[in-house]
C-alpha cells in the first residue's frame, strides 16, 4: 500500500486514532464503505484522509482494503439504525451512514459479492435537507455519548450533526469548531429556525459543542446522551439538572 492509494472500510464501525497505537485517542469513526486516501503507511498503520471530510487519522491495516472498484462520487447510505445483511462470510452490521457501494435497485457490493438491502438509504431523497434530517432525528434519541463516536452505537456531539446533515445531502466538518466556520451567522435564537446549527464555548473562548435548532425553542444534542432539550439566550437548559449547562456563542444557518 502506498501513499495516494485509495482505500475502503470493510467493517461496520472501526476506530479512527489520533496516534498510531490501540491506546491512543479515538477522534472518530469510519463506516462501512466509505473511503479515504492513504497519507503515510506503516507496517501496522495508515494514517488516512477521510473523503467525506477530509478529517485524517490512523486506522489499523488489518481494518482497511484497496479500493479496487474506485470510489463513488455520490455514495448512497442506509439510513436505518441499523440493519444486518448476510454475507458469504457472516452476518454483518450496517449502522446509519453506512455507505453501499454500487447501490442499484435495493442491492449494493460488498467484493464481488451482489447483497440485498432492503432497508431506507438517501437513494431517494424525499423533501427538503431539514425534512430528510428531521424524519431520521429519533433513531438516534439516547444514543450513549462516545467521543469520536458517529455511530448509533456511541456519538459524540459533532458527530451527531454530521451524520445527520449528511442524510440532508450537506457534508459537514468532523469536530465543532469547523462546523462554526460554515454558513451564515443567526443574529439571535429569537430568528433562529429548525436545522440551524448552535454553538456553544468554554471559559476561554472555544467552541465546543453543537446542536440541532428545533421548533419551539428546542435543541437536539449529544451530552452525556442523545437529548432534546431547550434553548435560550444563555445557553442550553437541562430540565432535568433545572440548570444551564452549555453557554451559547453562535448560531449559523447552514442550509
Amino acid at each position: 500500500m502506498s501513499e495516494g492509494e485509495q482505500v475502503i472500510c470493510p467493517l461496520s464501525i472501526v476506530p479512527v486514532r489520533r496516534e498510531p497505537d490501540d491506546r491512543a485517542e479515538q477522534v472518530s469513526q469510519w463506516l462501512f464503505g466509505e473511503t479515504a486516501d492513504v497519507l503515510e503507511h506503516r507496517p501496522k498503520w495508515t494514517l488516512l484522509r477521510f473523503h467525506h471530510d477530509n478529517y485524517q487519522g490512523w486506522v489499523d491495516n488489518k481494518q482497511l482494503q484497496p479500493a479496487r472498484d474506485g470510489v463513488d462520487q455520490k455514495p448512497v447510505r442506509s439510513i436505518e439504525q441499523f440493519m444486518h445483511v448476510s454475507t458469504a462470510a457472516g452476518a454483518m452490521v450496517m449502522p446509519f451512514g453506512a455507505v453501499l457501494p454500487a447501490y442499484s435497485g435495493g442491492h449494493f457490493d460488498i467484493g464481488a459479492e451482489r447483497l440485498a438491502f432492503p432497508g431506507k438509504t438517501t437513494a431517494q431523497p424525499n423533501g427538503t435537507p431539514v425534512m430528510r434530517m428531521l424524519a431520521v432525528k429519533d433513531q438516534w434519541l439516547n444514543t450513549p455519548y462516545l467521543w469520536g463516536g458517529r455511530s448509533p452505537f456511541g456519538v459524540d456531539c459533532s458527530g451527531l450533526t454530521q451524520m445527520l446533515f449528511l442524510v440532508g445531502g450537506i457534508a459537514l466538518p468532523r469536530d465543532a469548531w469547523q462546523q462554526a466556520e460554515l454558513g451564515r451567522t443567526v443574529e439571535s435564537v429569537e430568528l433562529a429556525t429548525t436545522g440551524d446549527l448552535a454553538f456553544f464555548n468554554n471559559d476561554e473562548g472555544r467552541v465546543i459543542h453543537v446542536g440541532i435548532v428545533l421548533d419551539q425553542r428546542r435543541i437536539l444534542h449529544a451530552s452525556g446522551r442523545v437529548r432534546i432539550d431547550t434553548i435560550d439566550t444563555e445557553g442550553i437548559f437541562n430540565a432535568e439538572e433545572k440548570r444551564h449547562t452549555h453557554r451559547l456563542c453562535l448560531l449559523k444557518r447552514v442550509m
